[in-house]
């Protein structure tokens, strides 16, 4: 039997073929399954989030099926397979990882020096820099995806930035900066100017994600901890009304945030 990989590739390629496949997987694009690419890696990040090591299993699958589908699309185009993905990022890592495979090889594994934690930084951005050298490159943002989700791409453009010393040297001025972004969203508000108020929202959200790279956090998993509570909390309000017979819709403000404050008391 072959491994599972190549089971799953056969798999892809039959869903893909133009005679005795799938409609629905024959008329993909690598742009109409991006969509579904990032659901997945999502899913994924849940499964992880709320310790769900079974359903990860599953999550990961999904995921790597989207990887195939790329590859198998791609190959059909003549422009690279699933192999040489696989060869691509071994390549890289142990070009990376010369503190490892010093010969950059797998064989050399165990023939390394140690290396401090300092060192290895710095040996990293070396790299990293001798990469970037054989790259055509406008600006040292370019690297960035557009396409990345609004909040890590913050992150993301803020590290870059930090690298060649555009960044403040601790948190004070930062926390300066969100006050004095509050203060124009405020004054865009009483303006009830809607486009200025969205950018002023836009500068609040890029100060605070540039506040938590500061003190090491990631902002969308902060986010996303804080709405995994969320949901905690109002499932709580709702299954307590429920014991009461009472409707959600029918109780006021006050009534509700009586119900979260005791949600919140139970720890959750």
């Amino acid at each position: 039997m072959k491994p599972p990989i190549d089971q799953l590739l056969t798999l892809m390629a039959c869903l893909r073929d133009s005679q005795k496949g799938c409609p629905w997987d024959q008329r993909q694009t690598v742009n109409t399954i991006a969509p579904y690419t990032l659901e997945e890696t999502y899913e994924v990040l849940d499964a992880i989030e709320r310790g769900d090591h079974e359903h990860l299993k599953e999550e990961l699958g999904d995921l790597l099926f989207q990887i195939v589908f790329y590859a198998q699309i791609e190959r059909e185009e003549g422009r690279f397979d699933f192999d040489d993905i696989v060869s691509g990022i071994v390549e890289k890592m142990l070009r990376r990882h010369p503190h490892v495979f010093p010969d950059g090889c797998l064989t050399s594994f165990g023939q390394s020096s140690p290396f401090t934690e300092q060192e290895l930084a710095g040996q990293w951005q070396k790299i990293k820099a001798q990469e970037k050298a054989h790259q055509k490159q406008q600006s040292l943002l370019d690297d960035v995806p557009v396409s990345m989700p609004a909040m890590m791409q913050a992150d993301k453009l803020q590290k870059k930035a930090a690298k060649v010393g555009f960044d403040w040297d601790n948190t004070a001025p930062v926390f300066d900066k969100i006050r004095e972004e509050l203060d124009e969203l405020e004054s865009a508000m009483k303006e009830m100017d809607q486009d200025h108020i969205e950018a002023e929202m836009g500068d609040i959200l890029f100060a605070m994600s540039n506040l938590a790279r500061h003190v090491k956090v990631s902002p969308d998993i902060a986010l996303n901890r804080t709405n995994v509570k969320f949901r905690r909390r109002f499932a709580r309000i709702e299954a307590l009304l429920s014991e009461q017979n009472k409707e959600i819709s029918h109780c006021s403000l006050e009534e509700l945030d009586q119900y979260w404050v005791q949600a919140k008391r139970e720890g959750l």
